[in-house]
């Protein structure tokens, strides 16, 4: 199934989405104005921020880690429900406690070769860690109650649009009934909204002076290969059953909220 995922034309906002038009796997479409994933709201113009607020969003939730807030903290409204629900995106616990990205990543490189092989095992093993390990899926757990709770337009968002925002974008529209070929769709849409980001992303990396490990993990970083969350997505199946039953039985999802979420969120 073909499927157009188009970005909103929000200024210094180069990967956010309202998830509203995409289909189901029964025919339906989620209701725009009520779902969005994005990346960080970062020294916003007042345009963008009147955008956001016209366009109803009342909850923003951070998924980045404390580093990332404090480096580059949110422009917020009067009025928003701001919630910080830090996932922890490493495949290395517990590194990202540090306080520079700049450095977390550093020590993240020394360990690719060693432990993962290449960016490509680091990335696919990120994913999967971050549906498996207990403390993530804690904050996965208090998303989705947001979102299921939530009565007007909620966003979610990390740094870049992709990871984080893009694994729940994934459990939100699996609940949902969108077929897993649409999902991806939607996943690796990150990377035609950040082409030309990505792009001078690299020529920065190509100059830059820091080893050849560290450039491997960003380049890694900033790729949205289907193959990773498609390797996430079924690796939770094969454990749980389906992306939904891991919902059921580790984000304590009920059959009740998932009727509430398709009584909300599709036309």
């Amino acid at each position: 199934m073909h499927v157009h995922i188009k970005r909103m034309p929000l200024k210094k906002l180069f990967n956010t989405r309202d998830l509203g038009g995409i289909p189901t796997a029964d025919g339906r479409k989620i209701k725009h104005g009520k779902l969005i994933r994005s990346g960080k709201l970062y020294k916003l113009p007042q345009k963008t921020v009147d955008a956001l607020k016209d366009y109803g969003v009342c909850t923003v939730i951070d998924l980045r880690i404390f580093t990332e807030k404090e480096e580059a903290p949110d422009t917020l409204w009067e009025g928003v429900d701001y919630r910080h629900l830090p996932v922890l995106c490493t495949a290395t616990p517990g590194i990202t406690r540090e306080k520079s990205m700049r450095r977390t990543m550093a020590l993240e490189s020394k360990r690719i070769k060693k432990e993962f092989g290449s960016a490509d095992n680091y990335m696919a093993e990120m994913y999967r860690s971050i549906l498996l390990n207990e403390e993530p899926q804690q904050q996965l757990k208090e998303t989705l109650r947001l979102i299921i709770e939530n009565e007007g337009c909620i966003l979610w968002h990390c740094s870049g649009g992709k990871d984080r925002a893009g694994v729940v974008a994934m459990l939100v529209e699996s609940l949902l009934g969108v077929s897993e070929e649409v999902i991806i769709a939607d996943y690796v849409a990150s990377l035609r909204f950040q082409r030309l980001k990505f792009f001078w992303n690299k020529v920065g990396l190509v100059i830059a002076p820091c080893s050849i490990r560290m450039k491997k993990i960003l380049y890694g970083m900033m790729a949205a290969k289907p193959h990773y969350l498609v390797n996430a997505m079924h690796c939770v199946s094969e454990k749980y059953g389906s992306v939904t039953r891991y919902c059921k039985q580790v984000l304590g999802v009920t059959d009740e909220d998932i009727q509430i979420m398709k009584s909300k969120y599709l036309e």
